[in-house]
């Protein structure tokens, strides 16, 4: 084994980027709900942005390292520690065999994202490793971590000079882009539905000027909101249609609800709007009985600020390749020399020397 669940907090799951080629089929995307954070963690350990991560919910697991490994921790601050002692988020960190990860109190936000260098080993179903715990399917068994629970990683740092290749990551600096940096906004900026000019000019209204509350009937699949009536201007049936991360659905009793990353793949609630893909790791990163407000924008803003927004995923990459080309070589050393000594067993043990 290389990981240990001692303790595994109140909601821990294995997410990458989703299911994105089922919906069709009928089968949720699931994934990560805080997408930076996500991808963050991973770049930083220098991972494809699609390894999974463990999405770590508002209290944080107990993890025992049983072989060496490095890490990140990026997303919700739930002040990580390693044997006690304070990390730092957002940085490279080296474990070593019998090291500790654990949580404490939350400073801020409600999710956290735990990148391992090489990634988990986990079986893929339908292409992803998300887990979407209604069907229990991805992941570690289509489950939440329970005590006792055992992962393996991909890539192991056995016989690497541990405390070099720390002091060799803490010494590489990098600028994390403005827009993959924690927002304490409390605005949620949405776009305009098709069905927008069927809602009541005072709902229309409302949604552009009264605040609204996370309930707590919320949770992966979707936030019910607590807020002014969303009212038709008269009652229409409508024919079920896709929905996505970010819709705002009404349903009679006029109260809204945000559709997440485990939604379900249509829906026939008339939608008054969609939260822009900028905004959804703020969104994610929201609790019951936080407040916020909308503002509308154009479309056309909405795929200006997701370009930006990929612009600095690219210029992070980049920054983040020293740390990738130093625990590939790390990893690969490591892999060398444990293969070199495992054959040397086999040899003695053989008799050839």
């Amino acid at each position: 084994m290389s990981i240990e669940i001692i303790k595994p907090g109140m909601l821990t799951t294995f997410q990458d980027l989703g299911r994105q080629q089922h919906q069709s089929l009928g089968i949720p995307v699931a994934g990560a709900l805080d997408v930076n954070a996500h991808r963050v963690a991973n770049l930083l350990v220098g991972n494809n942005v699609n390894e999974a991560t463990l999405e770590v919910t508002v209290i944080g697991p107990k993890i025992k390292f049983n072989k060496p490994c490095c890490i990140a921790v990026s997303g919700a601050d739930l002040t990580p520690a390693v044997n006690g002692y304070a990390v730092s988020m957002n940085r490279p960190l080296v474990i070593r065999p019998g090291d500790i990860l654990s949580f404490g109190e939350r400073s801020h936000g409600a999710r956290a994202y735990i990148a391992i260098h090489g990634g988990f080993a986990l079986k893929p179903v339908l292409g992803s490793m998300s887990t979407y715990l209604r069907s229990a399917i991805g992941g570690l068994d289509g489950r939440a971590l329970r005590p006792g629970d055992e992962v393996q990683f991909k890539k192991f740092l056995d016989e690497v000079d541990l405390e070099n290749l720390a002091l060799d990551l803490w010494a590489i600096k990098y600028c994390m882009p403005a827009s993959l940096v924690k927002s304490n906004r409390s605005e949620l900026r949405i776009i305009k539905s098709a069905q927008w000019e069927d809602f009541s000019t005072e709902s229309r209204v409302n949604i552009l000027t009264e605040s609204f509350k996370v309930t707590p009937v919320s949770d992966r699949m979707g936030y019910r909101l607590e807020g002014p009536q969303l009212k038709l201007k008269a009652p229409r049936q409508m024919i079920s249609e896709s929905v996505l991360f970010g819709t705002i659905q009404v349903p009679v009793g006029g109260q809204a609800i945000i559709l997440m990353a485990d939604r379900q793949t249509t829906g026939g609630y008339p939608k008054i709007a969609y939260v822009a893909s900028i905004d959804h790791p703020l969104l994610a990163q929201m609790m019951p009985g936080d407040r916020f407000t909308f503002k509308l924008i154009e479309i056309g803003d909405a795929q200006s600020l997701d370009y930006k927004r990929e612009q600095d995923f690219v210029a992070l990459s980049k920054q983040t390749g020293q740390f990738k080309k130093l625990l590939d070589e790390a990893s690969r050393l490591g892999h060398e020399r444990q293969v070199g000594i495992e054959s040397e067993n086999l040899m003695e043990l053989a008799g050839i020397r």
